[in-house]
């Protein structure tokens, strides 16, 4: 990677961008978590009401570099308060951001001036693909399910695009839990032909990706439903293979019966923070190369800006930087099974958010290391540059601004859930009772439902619960059903 000359020209000038340079120094050591504690504070604790308005209190939030997540934040809070509609219109929003997003060059410069934050935030691949699945349970809860299909094809679109973004098999590029998501928003369509399809590569991610990137095994629920929809397409052979496969028969569903899918979203993602890590800088020729031995990681970088022999970064032979991180937030609840009469079936994980948020973060993070190496080279040959020219004072000044305002990325989504499960049943028509019993370390809890069942028709239901490790929080929140 290579420094080029003409991104030394801000700091010829930087005395110009003095003013906003020590605007920035108010917030460089707040993540982003901490400068909306109260928003994160009121969801944690499950006042909506109060978290929408604290968003609101912050009106440059809307139109700052991180609009993207206010618009994420408040599409959250209102699906939260059941607000469908408002919601679904905060997370389109938040598409048309995402599918506008251009790096604006001058940012680009700035941001190595300063520090990341002062570019549009763009989300995270996941961060977008879970927008589209609140945007479809948002239209299911309004009884709208050929909208939700829209979301369910832009979901895909969205998979498509990030296939071909990352090319290497060991990086996460393709979702399980949306092509199961999609299988079943199909199924309350009545659209049982792509269901099959949808479920069928749901069972490929989990055999070829999920298992080394994350741990999952395929779902039984997913095994079955495989089988099931390959029987009432008629698929005779995929519906044998997939059989002799998964050494199961198909159930048939009791005559008359309907669907009931219940997707339980358990805890709280984790907090983007950040963490520091040294590389010993050493000199071969004109190139310095930042090295880590632990961590394995060796960057290059062309360093002879000038004709003379000065050393740009003033003799350093090591660097502390800082880098993006996840803190997990552990759960509280570690398991849960649905009773309905004499019948128990326990909730499977569809998706572990946590260990996608890392994975995610890690397949990036050489790309970030050497951006953030770049710019810490640049601010350290800025201030040689100002020493070579006597000017010592502006030097000392442009040290002190670039040690504070050097920080990660710390933004992010950061109320979506730790873990989501899911189980499906099949109830005869009318008023059917059930309950979830939800366990922890500490004991059980039990949460009662009642549905609706029609004949023939299939409906799907989230539960939330939002409390995480008990270690990790002071206050309880409650829990959320619709």
């Amino acid at each position: 990677m290579k420094i080029p000359r003409w991104s030394l020209f801000p700091f010829r000038l930087f005395k110009y961008a003095l003013p906003g340079c020590m605007a920035l120094l108010l917030g460089s050591c707040l993540t982003y978590y901490q400068q909306l504690y109260q928003f994160h504070k009121n969801y944690e604790t499950g006042n909506f009401e109060g978290a929408q308005k604290a968003l609101t209190k912050d009106d440059k939030a809307a139109k700052g570099k991180a609009k993207l997540l206010y618009n994420l934040n408040m599409g959250m809070v209102n699906h939260m308060l059941q607000n469908y509609e408002q919601s679904n219109q905060y997370f389109e929003q938040a598409y048309l951001l995402s599918e506008d997003y251009r790096k604006n060059y001058l940012n680009e410069v700035l941001s190595y001036l300063t520090n990341p934050t002062v570019i549009q935030y763009p989300g995270e691949d996941f961060e977008i693909l879970y927008l589209h699945y609140y945007k479809a349970l948002n239209f299911l809860m309004l009884q709208q399910a050929d909208k939700a299909l829209v979301e369910c094809r832009r979901l895909n679109l969205k998979l498509q695009a990030i296939s071909d973004k990352y090319k290497s098999d060991k990086k996460f590029q393709r979702d399980a839990f949306v092509h199961t998501l999609m299988g079943m928003v199909y199924e309350v369509n009545g659209d049982i032909n792509n269901a099959f399809i949808a479920y069928r590569n749901a069972l490929d991610i989990y055999q070829n990706d999920y298992k080394e990137l994350f741990g999952l095994n395929v779902p039984e629920q997913l095994k079955k439903d495989v089988i099931r929809t390959a029987f009432l397409m008629g698929f005779d052979e995929e519906q044998r293979r997939y059989e002799k496969e998964f050494e199961m028969q198909h159930q048939k569903d009791a005559p008359g019966s309907g669907s009931l899918f219940f997707i339980w979203h358990n805890g709280l993602g984790p907090v983007k923070t950040e963490w520091s890590v040294n590389f010993a800088i050493t000199r071969r020729g004109s190139e310095v190369f930042f090295v880590n031995d632990r961590l394995g990681l060796n960057f290059p970088f062309p360093l002879s800006l000038d004709d003379d022999d000065k050393d740009p970064l003033g003799g350093l032979s090591v660097v502390r930087v800082a880098f993006p991180k996840y803190r997990s937030r552990g759960n509280y609840f570690r398991s849960a099974r649905l009773n309905w009469g004499s019948e128990a079936q326990d909730l499977e994980i569809l998706e572990d958010i946590d260990a996608v948020a890392r994975k995610t973060l890690k397949d990036r993070m050489v790309l970030t290391f050497g951006k953030t190496l770049l710019r810490f080279a640049i601010k350290r040959a800025s201030e040689e540059i100002l020493r070579k020219e006597n000017k010592e004072g502006l030097a000392t000044l442009l040290s002190i601004i670039n040690a504070a305002t050097e920080k990660a990325d710390t933004r992010g989504w950061q109320v979506i859930p730790n873990r989501i499960y899911y189980t499906r049943l099949a109830m005869p028509a009318g008023s059917q009772s059930l309950n979830l019993e939800a366990n922890s370390a500490q004991g059980a809890r039990t949460f009662d439902f009642q549905f609706d069942i029609a004949s023939g028709q299939a409906q799907i239901h989230t539960f939330h619960t939002m409390e995480i490790d008990p270690s990790l929080q002071t206050n309880a929140p409650e829990f959320y059903s619709y």
